[in-house]
């Protein structure tokens, strides 16, 4: 008797799973097809942007696809990024401006400083929370016209900027703004 209640409950509440999935499925086709962007993932709050027609400016959020590299195919394969649309696979990324042209920037482990100004949160690890090494990356110039540092300055084990430098305009898909989020 008991082992059939919760043979019951359990296909019951697979079932609840799979009709809330399908539905979180169709709402997020639905929010894209309309401008939103879903963010689910730590680097900037959680929640609903909406794409909108601004200039790419310090301070905005933006969606990119990042370039395909090693780097980057590391990066899907350890799940710092998901899977996506983007070339080689790669799911769109929502981060910060924090420097653009004419900006002096340097990288390095103590983290980023944009005109001489420590950016919070912006330390490089040495590890991932699997014990994977990160890169160390090295890096002191001033951007040019068409070079951008997007980082997530909320969260210091975001992979951003701190270990893959500038992304070209290019890589640039939309600029975003925050419409309802949670968190942070």
């Amino acid at each position: 008797m008991v082992i059939h209640f919760l043979t019951k409950l359990t296909r019951g509440m697979a079932k609840v799973i799979l009709i809330l999935s399908i539905g979180l499925l169709v709402l997020s086709i639905a929010a894209k097809s309309s401008g939103i962007y879903i963010n689910t993932t730590p680097s900037l709050p959680l929640g609903f942007y909406r794409i909108v027609d601004e200039p790419i400016q310090k301070g905005t959020h933006v969606a990119f696809c990042p370039p395909q590299t090693d780097l980057f195919d590391d990066a899907l394969a350890r799940g710092y990024i998901g899977r996506g649309n983007c070339p080689g696979g790669y799911s769109l990324l929502l981060k910060r401006v924090v420097a653009m042209a004419g900006d002096t920037v340097l990288i390095d482990q103590a983290g980023i400083f944009v005109n001489g100004e420590h950016l919070p949160n912006s330390a490089q690890l040495i590890a991932d929370a699997e014990g994977y090494s990160l890169p160390q990356l090295r890096l002191q110039a001033v951007l040019e016209d068409s070079e951008y540092l997007l980082l997530s300055d909320l969260n210091p084990q975001s992979f951003d900027a701190r270990y893959f430098g500038f992304m070209a305009r290019d890589q640039i898909r939309q600029v975003v703004r925050p419409i309802l989020t949670w968190g942070h």
